[in-house]
């Protein structure tokens, strides 16, 4: 075994030496890190600035894109300065600063998809209490309570491996992840690992599991009803459900790909793989309630008729 050696620095492994592929592929991944936060960026605009968008599923929504914001902030901002650099050190406090960021983004997106199928299942399957039971106050707690528990947990987690004496410094990843540095660890990591699997419990499984639960009991609402419901509830829910669906198959190669030896990959599929978990979710949201929803899609529409409009309506000089 080696010494303990607590490194000041780690070693991101999972970086390949791109030579003359550099700097196209920085341009490449810095236009979608823009895409991404401009996606997101029209759609919190949308719903902030129309009056009839100030509406339960539209503010769950709003915080998936700012969510989506602040995830991909957390890994882009460090991987774009990667790519161009020759070593890819990061500082024992800039990775456990990253590991917060990226961990919680993971925890708050599974929480508000949570929190959005119960807002789903109240409005199909009690129609007529939707407005007393969802109201304002009731959607400012479940956001409060869907940031803060993560944020608790995530920091948890997050010390209780950076107390842990360490005997390298490398990480098989392109940005710093918990269990990368916990199995760097000198001694038993029992402590870790009970934790661990406590918060992937509450942050993952029952949020999955409650998902399921509501959309079993609006699929046997909808069986009973005419088309015109079933269409509108399809309309609402569709959304909700590809986001799910993709996020937590994203979760799940990423927890896949931290338990096993990821140096016996192909590390261009590592790599895929790794990126995935940070990419694909802030990309698809916006995507996805922004074309799928009509109210959202109008307001754009509108948002980019005015500004056509003002720039149309500026005096020549």
């Amino acid at each position: 075994m080696e010494n303990h050696t607590n490194p000041p620095y780690f070693n991101l492994t999972m970086f390949v030496n791109l030579g003359s592929y550099r700097y196209p592929t920085f341009v490449l991944c810095f236009l979608l890190y823009a895409f991404i936060v401009l996606a997101n960026l029209v759609i919190i605009l949308a719903i902030s600035q129309e009056k009839k968008l100030h509406e339960p599923m539209y503010i769950f929504i709003m915080c998936l894109s700012i969510n989506s914001m602040y995830g991909s902030a957390g890994f882009f901002l460090r991987f774009l300065r990667d790519l161009l650099s020759d070593t890819h050190m990061i500082s024992r406090s800039a990775c456990l600063t990253q590991v917060y960021i990226i961990y919680s983004y993971a925890s708050y997106e599974l929480s508000i998809l949570g929190i959005m199928a119960y807002d789903r299942y109240v409005a199909v399957c009690q129609p007529l209490h939707y407005h007393n039971k969802i109201t304002l106050k009731v959607v400012s707690k479940l956001i409060l309570v869907s940031w803060v528990f993560p944020s608790i947990a995530v920091a948890v987690c997050a010390y209780l491996s950076f107390r842990l004496p360490l005997c390298g410094n490398k990480i098989p990843k392109v940005f710093c992840a918990n269990w990368p540095l916990v199995k760097l660890s000198c001694v038993a990591t029992l402590i870790n690992n009970l934790v661990g699997m406590l918060f992937t419990s509450f942050a993952i499984f029952l949020p999955l599991a409650f998902v399921l639960f509501t959309y079993v009991k609006i699929f046997l609402v909808c069986r009973k009803r005419n088309l015109t419901f079933k269409g509108k509830v399809v309309q609402s829910c569709v959304p909700h459900i590809v986001t799910f669906v993709s996020y937590s198959i994203t979760v799940f190669c990423d927890i896949s790909l931290s338990r096993i030896n990821v140096e016996e990959l192909n590390r261009f599929l590592g790599i895929i793989l790794s990126l995935e978990f940070v990419v694909i979710p802030p990309i698809l949201n916006p995507l996805m309630y922004g074309l799928k929803l009509p109210e959202i899609r109008k307001t754009i529409s509108r948002m980019l008729s005015c500004s056509k409009h003002d720039e149309k309506a500026k005096p020549q000089k």
